[in-house]
């Protein structure tokens, strides 16, 4: 069942890129109809589940750690793509839509991803057990990112409003490459052991009672060809510009559902976040349910960092030609809640080990955010 369930998901993933471009090509500079609007919705969201199920492909072509890295850049091209199109058809009604999306991101992924991951892999083995040394270090690339480039901008002085000067922007767009091209070097090449599960070299294996089938080596797939792994890239890179090319067609019509429901814009920035990091959430939770909570912790918090380290440079080079303003300053409430995610953060990678409270305390805090994204 699971050999025919794994063919018939290839060959999904293989048709829906093509198709979505041949949507693309009917649709490109039409204003659409509700009908055709949901159906390029429905393609849209097959271009990203597909993306990132090639993006797992050349990933698992590569190994651990760097495979994670793979699937978090290549989500993060999808949020940056998205963010950069959609500011430059309303450059002033989007301000805000770079900040809204990356912090969105965080939250997802340092609360919900994390959350989840600690949550599955508690009830498992009771106590999920990661390493403290890589994991620290990463949640520590993450404060550091968001703190200069979302919660500084709300206390300069050289702009009116929460926003960065152009040289205070230029800071931050190189702060943020340097720390994020500094934590790939530490993840990949220096202390590649930190990011790998304790019981595959990445550190001592606690002696925890174990869930029946958890963590085995065998529960992994045998590993792509190299001929698999670049048709997944041929095919990530076609989803790709189906994906940005849809989202561009179809986001009016999703501003103006916001709106009839009584939204706040910012609301964009979850929807645009909660698409492009579903596929990676339930890679995460599918590591955590093998025992491999490590490697969600990789994902999750190497989405927020790539979320950051690239989308910030990014908007910040495109806001040269974008015509309206670029807005990172957060608000007050969004600031607590950053506070609050770093230090719950610390406070449960110290151990090195979690229990299903530490899942349920970051699971909480992204309600929280998600309540207040839609009721602020």
């Amino acid at each position: 069942m699971t050999d025919k369930l794994t063919a018939l998901l290839s060959r999904w993933t293989v048709l829906v890129p093509p198709l979505a471009v041949l949507l693309l090509a009917l649709v490109w500079g039409r204003s659409l109809p509700a009908a055709v609007a949901a159906v390029a919705g429905l393609a849209l969201v097959g271009g990203v589940l597909a993306a990132v199920h090639h993006a797992e492909v050349v990933a698992h072509r590569v190994g651990e750690p760097l495979g994670s890295l793979v699937l978090a850049v290549a989500v993060t091209v999808i949020e940056v793509a998205l963010i950069v199109t959609l500011m430059a058809d309303n450059g002033t009604k989007n301000a805000t839509l770079a900040r809204d999306t990356v912090f969105a991101a965080v939250m997802i992924t340092c609360n919900g991803i994390v959350g989840l991951c600690l949550l599955v892999g508690a009830l498992r083995t009771r106590v999920a057990v990661f390493n403290p040394e890589g994991t620290g270090a990463a949640l520590a690339t993450v404060a550091t990112l968001a703190t200069l480039s979302l919660a500084l901008p709300t206390f300069t002085t050289s702009t009116p409003g929460p926003r960065f000067s152009p040289t205070q922007l230029t800071f931050a767009s190189l702060a943020a490459v340097v720390l994020y091209a500094l934590f790939v070097a530490t993840q990949t090449v220096r202390h590649r052991d930190y990011f790998l599960p304790p019981d595959l070299g990445g550190g001592p294996l606690e002696s925890e009672p174990r869930g029946e089938g958890g963590g085995a080596d065998g529960d992994h797939a045998e590993r792509p060809s190299a001929r698999a792994a670049g048709a997944g890239l041929a095919l990530l890179l076609v989803a790709l510009i189906a994906v940005v090319g849809l989202a561009k067609t179809v986001s009016p019509n999703i501003e103006t559902a916001l709106t009839s429901a009584g939204l706040p814009s910012s609301v964009m920035g979850v929807v645009i976040a909660l698409l492009v990091l579903l596929p990676e959430t339930i890679a995460a939770v599918r590591a955590a349910r093998r025992d491999k909570v490590q490697i969600g912790l990789n994902l999750a918090l190497g989405s927020a960092m790539a979320s950051i380290g690239m989308t910030v440079p990014a908007v910040a080079l495109a806001s040269v030609w974008l015509s309206g303003p670029l807005v990172l300053g957060l608000g007050a409430t969004h600031l607590v809640l950053l506070a609050l995610t770093v230090a719950i953060g610390t406070l449960t990678v110290i151990p090195g080990r979690a229990t299903p409270l530490q899942g349920g305390v970051h699971l909480s805090v992204l309600a929280a955010y998600v309540v207040l994204a839609v009721s602020p």
